[in-house]
């Protein structure tokens, strides 16, 4: 993708045709399109500061073509506005690269900043810069424009302080600031002449409000006071999604559970936070402040030990009683989480560990769900062949500006909803799905085995590779020994019975049809057997 910054009209044009990584490769040869824009939709992003949004009207963009001689010209073309808004925060100047061919005099501070360094892409840079611990990171940032722009990329003071820290975070505005232990300073020094499409997008993705038309679909079945027998029906034997309403109007977390009610009942016990652990109180002031690309999101398996009170706020969905790994006592996987997360956070695609189905019930705040069935992976996400490893794109938020287009075009879209506070989705085993908070979210999870995909996660666990893929236990290599033998003597008899079923129904499925057996495959004409 493209974005083009027009700084008397303090606006940003993006354009979805190319995408950031693309190198400046084009201005050389002729009747080359300098920003390959002519016959791209555009989107023109306002300045953060304007009170209108989501309102389409037309304004003129401006395109540099390059000519046969070599002479850049530029063009106005009028395209609609579609009011796309962005929450706003500091990024040092730093401009797409596409801008450099329309400011002249076309000088990359970012080039000669970095001397011979140059030649390295901006990844690699900070790859390097990663290696630096603060001090030398604050004194860098001192030699030129350029190393002053590369050494105050958040991500790397986030990586410090998270590696550094012990006894809790205390978030001070910056993941710099927060390093340093002084409280957010903006300095002011803005850039005017450093392009970059890699530092950009970081900072394009952190403060991108979600565009509409991401939350216009929604095309998952929603039922309200469906009985058990109907669920397992219609749902979890097909394995199929679907938004259940209702069900929680009897949980005391509906109600109670608000900032001021878990921050008093939970005080200074610390939950899991990406790789350290706060506070809730802590954890609320950084969701306050935070602007970046992958804000930490509080995931918990154990906030019912901790917290006994939270466990007894809740009751599971009748839908879902049957959990066939509490067999196994204390050793079974983790199974249950509190996830708590600003607007921006969430889960990129995977699949739910241990090949088990999940729930999930939203109790404040919304989410938007975006689930592809089993046999189909969704664009711009690459798994390894054995599954232990998954490619994807940094962020959610890049996943949406660079791949959501594209589920419009497949032969098997995927089923997409928000869900508000007061409903649960049921996310079938096998299923890829992407979770963001679209606002301040509280919600509960809970994965499960029950008769209808037992047999599915007993053959995953004993899969070669299982200690790389299990997850949530100690005990990779011997889980699925020890859940096999507990479902055997709690459950006697309950394996064969699910194996010759499922048999039964995998030979009804091959059995051809009346009319395959009256027609010749071979010349499609009928049999006639006297």
């Amino acid at each position: 993708m493209l974005y083009i910054l027009n700084q008397e009209k303090s606006s940003i044009l993006y354009n979805n045709k190319i995408t950031l990584k693309t190198q400046p490769q084009y201005l050389g040869g002729s009747n080359h399109t300098c920003l390959t824009m002519l016959s791209s939709k555009t989107l023109l992003y306002k300045n953060h500061k304007r009170k209108k949004k989501n309102v389409k009207t037309k304004k003129s963009k401006k395109i540099c073509v390059s000519t046969e001689k070599g002479v850049t010209k530029q063009y106005q073309e009028e395209e609609e506005d579609e009011g796309f808004s962005l929450k706003g925060s500091d990024s040092h100047g730093v401009q797409p690269l596409g801008n450099l061919y329309i400011n002249p005099p076309f000088h990359n501070s970012r080039n000669t900043g970095l001397g011979n360094l140059q030649t390295l892409t901006d990844e690699l840079v900070l790859d390097i810069l990663g290696l630096l611990e603060g001090t030398h990171l604050g004194i860098l940032s001192t030699v030129s424009k350029s190393f002053y722009i590369f050494c105050n990329h958040e991500p790397l003071w986030r990586n410090l302080v998270l590696e550094t820290c012990k006894g809790g975070l205390f978030f001070k505005g910056s993941w710099k600031s927060t390093f340093v232990g002084v409280g957010n300073r903006t300095c002011g020094v803005k850039i005017r002449d450093f392009y970059s499409d890699y530092l950009f997008q970081s900072w394009l993705c952190a403060n991108l409000e979600m565009k509409s038309e991401w939350l216009e679909r929604d095309n998952v079945v929603r039922r309200k006071g469906v009985s058990v027998d109907e669920f397992v029906m219609n749902f979890e034997e097909p394995n199929k999604p679907v938004l259940l309403e209702g069900c929680l109007e009897n949980w005391p977390a509906l109600e109670k559970w608000n900032r001021e009610y878990l921050i008093e009942k939970c005080g200074d016990v610390r939950f899991s936070v990406g790789p350290v652990e706060m506070k809730l109180e802590d954890y609320f002031r950084y969701a306050d402040q935070v602007r970046e690309e992958r804000p930490l999101y509080l995931f918990d398996p154990k906030f019912a030990e901790k917290v006994p009170q939270l466990g007894k706020d809740f009751d599971v969905p009748i839908y879902f009683n049957e959990d066939l790994f509490s067999v196994l006592g204390n050793e079974r996987p983790d199974y249950r989480w509190i996830i708590i997360g600003p607007a921006g956070s969430g889960s990129s695609f995977h699949i739910d560990p241990n090949s088990t189905s999940a729930w999930n019930a939203v109790i404040k705040g919304s989410k938007k769900w975006i689930l592809f069935p089993p046999d189909v992976v969704p664009p711009g996400v690459h798994p390894s062949p054995d599954g232990a490893e998954v490619a994807s794109p940094v962020s959610i938020m890049e996943w949406f500006m660079n791949f959501y287009n594209a589920t419009k075009n497949l032969k098997k879209r995927p089923i997409e909803c928000v869900c508000k506070a007061g409903e649960v989705i049921f996310v079938p085993n096998g299923w890829w799905h992407l979770v963001i908070n679209l606002e301040d979210s509280i919600a509960i999870t809970q994965n499960f085995v029950s008769r209808r995909n037992l047999l599915n996660v007993l053959e995953f666990l004993k899969r070669p590779n299982a200690c790389t893929l299990v997850s949530g236990t100690s005990d990779r290599v011997n889980l699925h020994d020890k859940f096999k033998s507990a479902i055997e003597a709690y459950l006697p008899g309950t394996i064969d019975e699910l194996t010759l079923k499922a048999e039964e129904k995998k030979a009804q499925q091959s059995k051809p049809s009346f009319w395959d057996s009256v027609t010749d495959s071979k010349a499609g004409a009928f049999k006639f057997s006297f």
